[in-house]
């Protein structure tokens, strides 16, 4: 990506932050120092910690920063920590850490501060979400493969819908501001009852079936942990209204794929727009791929083009922590898994 269209991402999109939770506290000074950056230092990315007075250099004993660029690389990464012990501060890339699970569940209480992407792609996230919510609702995965004219009359609004949104973060947020011109009235799922700004009603996640009872939308937006792994099941989806839709941003392991299927195959779920399923990828031939008014799209929800800038902007946010007061964006609490 060039500097230009960099600048006009960052200028596109802004970092959205979740509905506080109060877990962790509001700043967390760590011994600052040179921030390596693996396992590729992109310009983006070193460019991002010296704007914002960092200084890049290899992974030596000096080191007391960490931004890790992949996606994976559980093991590689667990050596690296263990053989720099100094390291105080560490970057993730993306918002869901589920890959990293087993590390971070081991790094609590190691002093460290973990920090991840959550919030900072939650724009783009929350515009594929109301992509895949109006293209279920008109019908559109059946239209499209249509080869002569059908005149049906099916096809609803999402104007009035009643919506639920299955977590609080930043893309249940920016997804709030989205929703809001249609007047849809949402309720937002979440490890606690503490309201929301912005939804019409907030429940804690004992009380999804409540919700799922009058929902016309349903979409994901949650952290995969071993508490949310299969969340949404066969009686999850019984449960939602006959004709109701189903939308999955998040992570597919959100979801019972057995269960989806049967679901959307015997017609009660009016279909299901998914940018992550499980497993993934999606191989070839699977019956998600010719289920009734099902789309499937390849975890495309932020693209290489949107998230670098935007992980960029997050690296020089917490750059700036690490030099000053410790006021991390995207702090994982190591105990709930992200």
């Amino acid at each position: 990506m060039t500097d230009a269209a960099a600048s006009v991402t960052r200028a596109r999109h802004h970092v959205v932050l979740g509905a506080a939770d109060g877990r962790h506290a509001a700043s967390t000074p760590v011994e600052a120092g040179p921030v390596a950056i693996l396992p590729d230092a992109g310009p983006a990315f070193v460019d991002a910690v010296e704007r914002a007075g960092g200084v890049v250099a290899p992974l030596t004993a000096a080191t007391r920063g960490l931004v890790w660029t992949a996606a994976s690389g559980s093991d590689d990464l667990a050596r690296v920590l263990d053989e720099h012990p100094a390291i105080g501060w560490l970057q993730l890339p993306w918002a869901g850490v589920d890959a990293f699970a087993g590390l971070i569940e081991r790094a609590a209480g190691d002093g460290r501060v973990w920090t991840s992407a959550k919030g900072a792609y939650a724009q783009p996230v929350a515009e594929h979400a109301l992509m895949l919510v109006l293209a279920v609702l008109r019908e559109l995965p059946r239209r499209v493969r249509a080869t002569s004219w059908q005149v049906d009359e099916l096809g609803r609004t999402l104007y009035g819908a009643n919506v639920v949104i299955v977590g609080a973060g930043g893309i249940a947020v920016e997804l709030l501001r989205l929703l809001a011109p249609f007047g849809a009235r949402v309720t937002v799922v979440r490890r606690s009852a503490e309201p929301v700004v912005g939804a019409d009603l907030t429940l804690p996640t004992a009380r999804l079936g409540e919700a799922l009872d009058g929902a016309d939308v349903v979409v994901l937006a949650a952290a995969l942990t071993g508490d949310s792994r299969g969340l949404i099941g066969a009686a999850e989806l019984q449960r939602m209204p006959r004709g109701a839709v189903l939308v999955n941003v998040a992570r597919g392991g959100l979801v019972d794929t057995d269960a989806l299927v049967d679901a959307l195959e015997s017609g009660h779920l009016g279909g299901a727009g998914l940018d992550v399923t499980d497993p993934e990828p999606l191989p070839a031939g699977h019956p998600l791929w010719q289920a009734p008014n099902c789309i499937v799209t390849p975890h495309v929800a932020d693209t290489e083009e949107m998230t670098v800038p935007l992980f960029a902007e997050r690296i020089s946010q917490n750059v700036r922590a690490f030099l000053g007061d410790g006021g991390f964006e995207g702090r994982i609490d190591p105990v709930a898994g992200y």
